[in-house]
């Protein structure tokens, strides 16, 4: 199979999407509320989903499929697998906390750059799955992979943009002055 580094170097990417994730997750005692946990779940069960996407043809040739065969049957298993993580995610209870209060600002920006890489990712596994480009099937297949691995620093991005600088105390000095008695 061509390219078996390159997918390899994808799956160990998304890995890394993987771990980044973790440390967010654990640190401090966890995520701290809906918007945190929201984020950090989809960035990892895109990662996850993008390296078992870049395995699945060196692991599927390993049985005698090449050709069309070999890039439908991941694009099929692909597509199955990304529907599933997206409509898994979007059914959370802290998505739809997410949803509710965001402001339509962060919604549109990110709904718009998010939907489109969804849109190229499905439509270059349907292309694949209905044999309409049989030379590019390996082009198509690689540009889904490769497009979920955005997905996946996009939604990374977001969290890192979206993050506020914590809340602390006021200095008692720079308090102003009550007016009131000490008696």
């Amino acid at each position: 199979m061509q390219d078996t580094e390159l997918f390899l170097s994808l799956a160990e990417i998304a890995g890394v999407f993987v771990g980044f994730g973790a440390l967010i997750a654990v640190r401090s005692g966890g995520a701290s509320d809906a918007h945190q946990v929201a984020y950090i779940r989809s960035m990892v069960s895109i990662a996850i989903w993008v390296a078992v996407a870049a395995l699945a043809p060196m692991t599927l040739s390993g049985y005698g499929l090449a050709g069309h065969e070999l890039w439908l049957v991941c694009s099929l298993l692909a597509l199955v697998l990304i529907l599933g993580v997206w409509a898994a995610n979007y059914r959370t209870p802290e998505m739809r906390q997410e949803l509710a209060a965001a402001s339509r600002v962060e919604l549109v920006r990110e709904s718009a750059i998010e939907l489109t890489m969804l849109a190229v990712l499905l439509a270059a596994l349907v292309l694949v799955v209905i044999g309409l480009f049989p030379d590019q099937e390996h082009a198509l297949y690689l540009t889904a992979v490769e497009a979920g691995l955005l997905i996946t620093a996009l939604t990374l991005l977001f969290l890192v943009f979206s993050q506020r600088p914590p809340q602390t105390a006021p200095d008692p000095a720079e308090l102003p002055a009550s007016g009131g008695s000490s008696a």
